[in-house]
């Protein structure tokens, strides 16, 4: 295989490259950090070698035979390919993967808009978000931090506060048909009302906890739309197809776009809110930690930045 190359030296072919390129020795051994004398040499024991003339020397430098523009073009291929490849195998070594688990409506409306800022931190790392609705009770193995909702007591690793829960009503502005809100709390019951599905068994508030922390004694309506997905849900309230329960901080960014609005100005909060779960496995700690250092900080900002309003806590 490769009969051709022989015992070629690669150094040899690299100033032959140089020179034809530059059409000079003597940049040639500027760019190669050599002498004019050793580039010239090169090329002598390459022609040697070869049995061939590659360069005209002519009066003020040199210009390439038939046979050196020939062999120019195939070498700078080569080189081309063996850089890119040596480029490949180092980035490949450079990059990281970072399995992060959570929930479908904390990766849409929390992670994910922020998570350019993070790879603006840690360009060689690259995150591979596995989302589920499901109750989490296990982690995967390949799972390097999760992101889940609860009350902090997750068996399958260390738990570390990263906010708590924090709701409200949110809508369309075209849903209260030119009404300026806030409107009085007992509205809701001429609202319709999105439900999520599932949402009873589990620690999330429904409309009836909803109803009880603003002191609604009417029973919320049953709702024409019911869902499986958060996401699902907050798009249709997006839509003016009613009003949905809104978590203060996956819903931020879509107040302060004005594609939704709070009809009532009361809010409620309980003990539970996600925290952060680390394997009790501590691969790549200090990769994680990061990561996790990360989603602290974004809260503090937002944080900082008033997004944090009292609650009615229940």
């Amino acid at each position: 295989m490769y009969e051709a190359l022989g015992d070629l030296s690669l150094d040899l072919l690299r100033a032959f490259e140089a020179a034809a390129r530059q059409r000079s020795f003597t940049a040639a051994a500027v760019e190669l950090g050599t002498t004019q004398p050793a580039i010239s040499q090169q090329i002598k024991r390459l022609e040697e070698q070869l049995a061939t003339r590659l360069f005209d020397r002519i009066y003020r430098g040199i210009e390439l035979t038939e046979a050196g523009a020939l062999l120019l073009e195939h070498v700078q291929a080569g080189l081309q390919h063996i850089d890119t490849g040596l480029l490949a195998i180092g980035n490949q070594g450079q990059h990281e993967v970072l399995q992060v688990a959570t929930d479908f409506a904390f990766a849409a409306y929390w992670l994910m808009p922020r998570l350019h800022r993070f790879h603006a931190a840690y360009p060689q790392v690259d995150v591979s978000l596995v989302t589920s609705e499901r109750n989490h009770t296990m982690l995967r193995p390949d799972i390097d931090v999760a992101v889940w909702f609860g009350d902090g007591r997750f068996k399958q690793g260390d738990s570390h506060w990263l906010f708590n829960e924090e709701v409200f009503p949110v809508c369309s502005p075209l849903l209260l048909k030119g009404r300026a809100p806030p409107l009085p709390a007992a509205s809701l019951t001429d609202l319709p009302l999105l439900h999520l599905r599932g949402e009873a068994s589990s620690h999330w508030f429904d409309w009836a906890g909803v109803f009880r922390a603003l002191g609604l004694h009417a029973a919320p309506a049953p709702g024409q739309l019911r869902f499986d997905n958060y996401t699902l849900l907050i798009q249709a309230a997006i839509g003016g197809q009613g009003v949905a329960i809104g978590w203060r901080h996956l819903v931020d960014n879509l107040l302060a776009q004005g594609l939704l609005c709070r009809p009532i100005a009361e809010s409620a909060a309980s003990g539970f809110g996600y925290h952060v779960v680390l394997p009790a496995r501590k691969r790549r700690g200090a990769l994680i930690q990061s990561f996790v250092d990360w989603l602290m900080a974004e809260h503090r900002a937002d944080t900082l930045a008033g997004m944090a309003l009292p609650a009615i806590a229940v």
